[in-house]
């Protein structure tokens, strides 16, 4: 394919931001995909369906987010393959990756048709909201085979420093939902069922024409269906790489899962104004969330090629050009965040209490610009555990404990209790940057780093 890059050789800013940029720019789409549904609900239904679409997109979203962290495990192998250019080996990768991925998302499918009730009531989720989210969550939960496609479609093509076929299947997504977010919601009146039928179909279309588009363009591996099987081998070294980021994301996204229910128990509009403000913060966090992916692959294949002195320097790279590019939607975070908020509600309760959140988040937004690149480049060294172990100290150590304790001061306020996010960071910045400067090396002196 003419899309991939070899990313061992030559300059490395110049390549890095070329490859970098797409991935940015699908994130844009892929969270402006998921934010249209808050933002059609928002402006042609009640707070209650608000409430209904902000927690259950976050159900959602904590599903992905355990089907990316998996599909990690394929862009680091595929990285490390591409980088020693055993092309050969990328096709069985890919087609035990399909095979794993597959079974998953039936898996998925039906825990979370059955459990939908369950997860909605731990998320406390306001009573005149119940009903709505519960159906959201069933609906958008018919998609999870074409979220685990989407995925796997995408670990495969950044692992070979294709940016670009990724971001043409999440267009395809974003512009689908669009359409038929105003087809169901504003035409059809179906409310918070009808964004999420939205979505599922929105899925469903984008993962087909990229098969298409894909089948027409080609592979630059050789890959047959016969590759498609459960090969034992290939699929525990996925889960070796890709589990610990998958558990990591996972008891992470709970941590904002707590979150969200200890907001709840502040009512309807704090519930709803926190649910805008996580939509925007999706839009804020996307510069450096692009830098894990793209700092992933960029260290894996290099890793893979023998050079982790070029590693480090991306990693250097990408600090410097995230936290400038993160200045930016800090500044917007800070201060315009009720203009922001507008954009996805109309109740100017819920706009002032999305904006005093949003405060706390453009604090963050600075701090994980150096956090997003280390733990890239840890997951493109494959030190995967590591990368769990800080994210689950920020998480349960610091993030849940600081929010909980800011909910029961006199003064609450969601400012305070979105400030424990930075404080996660902080924390996690510093056990990365130990396990960067000691930890690391030592592992490599003793020979006890995951196998390449």
């Amino acid at each position: 394919m003419k899309n991939t890059s070899d990313l061992t050789q030559g300059k490395i800013l110049g390549p890095l931001m070329k490859f970098t940029l797409p991935i940015m720019a699908a994130l844009i789409l892929q969270t402006l995909y998921g934010a249209v549904d808050l933002l059609v609900v928002g402006q042609f239904a009640s707070p209650a369906a608000v409430s209904a679409v902000a927690t259950g997109s976050q159900i959602l979203y904590t599903l992905t987010v355990v089907i990316t962290g998996l599909s990690m495990g394929v862009t680091i192998i595929i990285g490390q393959q591409f980088g020693q250019h055993k092309e050969h080996e990328i096709g069985n990768t890919v087609g035990a990756g399909i095979c794993l991925f597959a079974a998953l998302s039936v898996i998925l499918t039906a825990v979370m048709l059955l459990a939908a009730p369950l997860l909605v009531r731990l998320l406390q989720a306001p009573p005149e909201a119940y009903d709505f989210t519960v159906q959201y969550v069933r609906v958008c939960s018919g998609g999870i085979l074409f979220i685990a496609a989407y995925n796997t479609l995408g670990s495969i093509f950044r692992g070979m420093g294709d940016a670009r076929t990724p971001l043409l299947a999440v267009t395809i997504a974003c512009v689908t939902n669009i359409v038929l977010d105003v087809l169901f919601v504003a035409v059809l009146h179906m409310g918070a069922a009808g964004a999420a039928a939205a979505t599922v179909a929105a899925q469903a279309i984008s993962v087909l024409l990229s098969l298409i588009i894909i089948r027409k363009r080609g592979l630059i591996f050789p890959f047959s269906r016969k590759q498609i099987r459960f090969q034992k081998k290939v699929i525990l070294r996925i889960c070796k790489m890709g589990a610990p980021c998958a558990l990591q994301d996972l008891l992470v996204s709970i941590s904002f899962l707590a979150i969200t229910a200890i907001v709840n128990q502040l009512g309807v509009i704090a519930s709803a104004g926190v649910g805008v403000a996580e939509k925007l913060c999706g839009f804020i966090l996307l510069v450096p969330s692009s830098y894990t992916q793209s700092m992933s692959a960029y260290v894996a294949q290099n890793i893979g090629a023998g050079q982790p002195q070029r590693a480090k320097k991306g990693m250097y790279y990408g600090m410097l050009t995230s936290f400038l590019l993160g200045l930016i939607m800090s500044y917007f975070a800070f201060f315009h965040g009720d203009a922001l908020s507008r954009i996805f509600a109309k109740d100017s309760a819920v706009i002032l209490a999305s904006a005093e959140y949003l405060k706390g988040y453009a604090i963050d937004t600075l701090l994980v610009s150096f956090l997003f690149c280390f733990i890239g480049y840890f997951n493109g060294c494959g030190c995967t555990t590591f990368v769990m172990i800080q994210g689950l100290i920020g998480a349960f150590g610091v993030r849940i404990p600081v929010s909980w304790l800011a909910s029961r001061a006199a003064d609450v306020s969601l400012f305070h209790i979105a400030l424990a996010t930075p404080c996660s960071t902080v924390i996690q910045i510093i056990l990365c940057f130990w396990f960067y400067k000691w930890g690391y090396p030592r592992l490599q002196k003793r020979g006890s780093i995951p196998e390449r």
